[in-house]
Parts: structure tokens; C-alpha cells; sequence
């Protein structure tokens, strides 16, 4: 009869005669000494332990799934209803002076209170007749230009005039907007320069 066990070492299946049990050999994988394990006695049985399953026939469906997708749905829907008896308040628009005329652009680029940069529909900035390619460039413009003093006196302009092309990217006119506000312009303001007054 022959014995099968495996190297404690390094698990290699080994084989040796029943009668060699209690014998130590050395093993192939490892080279270790290996004892060889003694057969179990014939009247040892190892003990198995049986579980019974007890099986119960319930026909009654689980509702605990249910009751959740049902508490759910009700929070949900308390949470919009909430949400959509909030009220507004109606912001009446601003009053139009009767004094207040509007402007052609040749009007308001002959200001010299006014630095005009014009956004055309291509998203070319120009400041006054020169072109700013860059956000840099734009901001060098209209530090010359806000340090430039008016002729009548020493004050310099303070108002920007924005007149964006209508096709134009907002991206580069709040670009324009926030370029004029860094360089310390008092007064930002933006029209749509294709309808040609302000």
C-alpha cells in the first residue's frame, strides 16, 4: 500500500511505501527532510456532522423593499413640492429718463471721456483702430489708454464702452469687461455695436 502526502515545505506530492511510515525522506522539490505520516487505523472513521435544514414553506412576500420605494417616492415628492411653492418677486424694470437720448457710436467714440473697444464678429478686439491679440496686449492697450490725460485737463478717461458684434463669443467679451475693470476703469459698459447706436 502506498502512502500519498505532500512536502510540508513546499507542498510537492510525494509517495512512499505504507511500510517506510514514520520514516523521514528527503524531498525532491525542496531537498528537506521529510517525515512520512502514518497511515489512519481502519477502525477510525472521521465523524461527519449532518445539518438538517429545516425548510418552511411561507407564501407571504417580503414587503420591506416595497415600504422603502414607497417612503422614498414621499420624500421625493414633499421635497419638489416644497421647492415649487417658493415665490418670486416681480423686479419692475428701470425707469427710462426722459433726458436719457441714445447715442450713434460715432457719438460715443468722439467722447474723450470714452476708451472704445470694439469685439467684431470674427472675436478680434480692437482698442481704439489697434488690434489686441492677446489678453496681455488688451491689457497693456487700456493701461496706455486710462493714463493717457484729455486734453482739457489732467484727468484721464474712465468709462470703457464695450461694443460687442451680436455674433460675438460671450467669452471674449466678459474677457473685455474684466480686462477694463483690472486696469481701474470706473465706469464698464456694453452695447451691441451692429445696431449702431448706444
Amino acid at each position: 500500500m502506498a502512502l500519498d502526502f505532500s512536502c510540508p515545505h513546499c507542498r510537492k506530492p510525494l509517495t512512499a511505501a505504507a511500510e517506510h511510515a514514520g520514516a523521514t525522506i528527503k524531498c525532491a522539490g525542496c531537498g528537506r527532510m521529510v517525515e512520512i505520516p502514518r497511515p489512519p487505523a481502519v477502525d477510525e472513521e472521521p465523524e461527519t456532522v449532518k445539518l438538517k435544514v429545516k425548510r418552511e414553506e411561507n407564501d407571504d412576500v417580503d414587503m420591506t423593499p416595497m415600504i422603502d420605494c414607497v417612503f422614498l417616492l414621499l420624500i421625493f415628492f414633499l421635497v419638489t413640492a416644497s421647492l415649487a411653492l417658493q415665490k418670486s418677486k416681480e423686479i419692475p424694470p428701470p425707469e427710462q429718463k426722459e433726458s436719457t437720448q441714445a447715442r450713434t457710436v460715432e457719438e460715443i467714440e468722439d467722447d474723450p471721456n470714452n476708451v472704445v473697444v470694439r469685439i467684431d464678429k470674427d472675436n478680434t478686439v480692437w482698442v481704439g483702430d489697434v488690434e489686441a491679440p492677446s489678453e496681455q496686449d488688451l491689457l497693456v492697450k487700456l493701461r496706455e489708454a486710462r493714463e493717457t490725460p484729455l486734453s482739457q485737463g489732467k484727468r484721464c478717461p474712465d468709462t470703457l464702452i464695450v461694443l460687442a458684434d451680436g455674433e460675438a463669443v460671450l467669452e471674449i467679451v466678459v474677457r473685455v469687461l474684466d480686462a477694463g475693470t483690472a486696469v481701474g476703469m470706473e465706469h464698464v459698459r456694453l452695447a451691441e455695436s451692429n445696431e449702431g447706436t448706444f
